[in-house]
C-alpha cells in the first residue's frame, strides 16, 4: 500500500482515482506542487502532480529530503520536470503515456469545425433571438490541405479523422509513420508543411527543438488566412508573434486549447477576477480566435485511463519493477 499526495487536485481527480485506489491512501491538495508547498508531502511515499505542477531541481531536492521517492505524473508530458535532478535525487519519473489519443485529435476536430462554421457565434446568435446567416459563411473541410505536426498516437489519430472527412493530409515527423502513409498521409519537409497547409494542427512533444515551432519566421511561410490549432503544449506557440500575425490579417484564425502561460491561469474560475495576463486578454478579443482551457484530454475514457495507468505506476514503483511509463535521462537521450 502506498501513500500518496495529490496536487493541482480538482474535483473530477478524486471522483476517478477514488474509484480504481484499490486499498492505496490518496490525499488530495488543491495546491500546485512547488517548493513552497514541498513541506505537504511529509509522510508520504509519492506525490502524484499535472501539467502546472512544477517539479524543478529545487522541489526535487525538497522532496528527496522529505523522502519522497516518487513523482506520478497524471499525463502524458514531461517538461515541467528536471529529469537531471530527479538523477540526482533518486527520484523516480513515472507517467501517463497515451491515454485516449482520440479524445484529444476529436477536441482538434471540435475546435477546427467551430471556427470552420462559426457555431459558437451561430449559438450566441440565436439564444439571443437572432436568426439572421449574415456574417456566419464558413468553409468546407473537404479537399482542404491539412498539415500535421507530429504524427505519434494523437497525430495519428487526428490523421485518421483529417483523412475521413476527405482533406488532403501532409506531415512533419522526424520519424514518418508506415502506417499513416498507407492511409494516404504525404510526409513533406517542416517548411513545406508551413507553406502548403490550410489549416496547421501541432501534436508534437515540447522539446528545445519544438518551443516557439510557431514563430515569426514559421507564420511568414503559412498561407494568408490559414487556421492554426494547438492542442499539444502551449510553448510551441510564440504568442507575441502570433498576435502579430492575427493583427497583420496574415494569419486566418486561430484555435488553442493550450497556452504559453497557463499556469497562471487554466483549471482555476477566474471569472471574478481581472486576468493580469495582457497576451491572453488580446486573444480574447480577436473574432476569429478560439480558445479553450487545456480540456482536449477531458473525457470520461481518458479519466479513467488516466487514474488506472496512474496506479499501476505506483504499483510498478512499490514493487521496484522496470516500467515503460518511466522517463529519465537514460531513456530521453536529449535530457538537458
Amino acid at each position: 500500500m502506498a501513500k500518496i499526495a495529490f496536487f493541482s487536485t480538482q474535483p473530477y481527480d478524486q471522483q476517478f482515482f477514488e474509484n480504481a485506489k484499490g486499498n492505496h491512501h490518496f490525499e488530495y491538495f488543491e495546491s500546485r506542487l512547488r517548493p513552497q508547498t514541498v513541506n505537504l508531502t511529509n509522510g508520504f511515499d509519492g506525490v502524484c502532480v499535472f501539467v502546472n505542477d512544477r517539479i524543478n531541481s529545487d522541489t526535487l531536492r525538497l522532496l528527496s529530503e522529505a523522502e519522497v521517492r516518487l513523482v506520478a505524473l497524471r499525463c502524458a508530458g514531461f517538461n515541467n520536470v528536471d529529469l537531471r535532478a530527479a538523477k540526482e535525487n533518486n527520484i523516480r519519473i513515472m507517467r501517463v503515456p497515451a491515454y485516449s489519443p482520440e479524445a484529444v485529435a476529436e477536441h482538434a476536430l471540435a475546435l477546427i469545425m467551430t471556427q470552420a462554421r462559426k457555431t459558437h457565434k451561430a449559438y450566441n446568435r440565436v439564444r439571443d433571438g437572432n436568426f439572421s446567416l449574415v456574417r456566419l459563411t464558413g468553409f468546407n473541410i473537404y479537399k482542404k490541405t491539412v498539415g500535421v505536426i507530429g504524427t505519434g498516437q494523437i497525430g495519428k489519430a487526428f490523421c485518421n479523422i483529417m483523412t475521413g472527412m476527405g482533406a488532403n493530409v501532409v506531415a512533419y515527423d522526424k520519424f514518418p509513420s508506415d502506417e499513416m502513409k498507407k492511409k494516404g498521409v504525404i510526409y513533406k519537409s517542416l517548411n513545406e508543411v508551413f507553406s502548403e497547409s490550410d489549416i496547421l494542427s501541432l501534436h508534437c512533444p515540447l522539446t528545445p527543438e519544438t518551443h516557439h515551432i510557431i514563430n515569426k519566421e514559421s507564420l511568414s511561410m503559412m498561407k494568408k488566412g490559414a487556421m492554426l490549432v494547438n492542442t499539444s503544449r502551449g510553448k510551441l506557440v510564440d504568442t507575441l508573434a502570433v498576435i502579430e500575425a492575427l493583427k497583420e490579417e496574415t494569419l486566418g484564425s486561430l484555435a488553442i486549447d493550450v497556452y504559453e502561460e497557463e499556469e497562471k491561469l487554466f483549471f482555476r474560475d477566474l471569472s471574478e477576477q481581472i486576468i493580469r495576463d495582457d497576451q491572453i486578454s488580446r486573444l480574447m478579443i480577436f473574432p476569429n480566435v478560439l480558445i479553450t482551457a487545456h480540456q482536449g484530454f477531458f473525457t470520461k475514457e481518458s479519466l479513467e485511463q488516466i487514474a488506472n495507468t496512474t496506479i499501476k505506476n505506483i504499483e510498478d514503483y512499490l514493487a521496484k519493477k522496470p516500467s515503460d511509463n518511466e522517463v529519465s535521462c537514460e531513456l530521453i537521450k536529449d535530457c538537458p
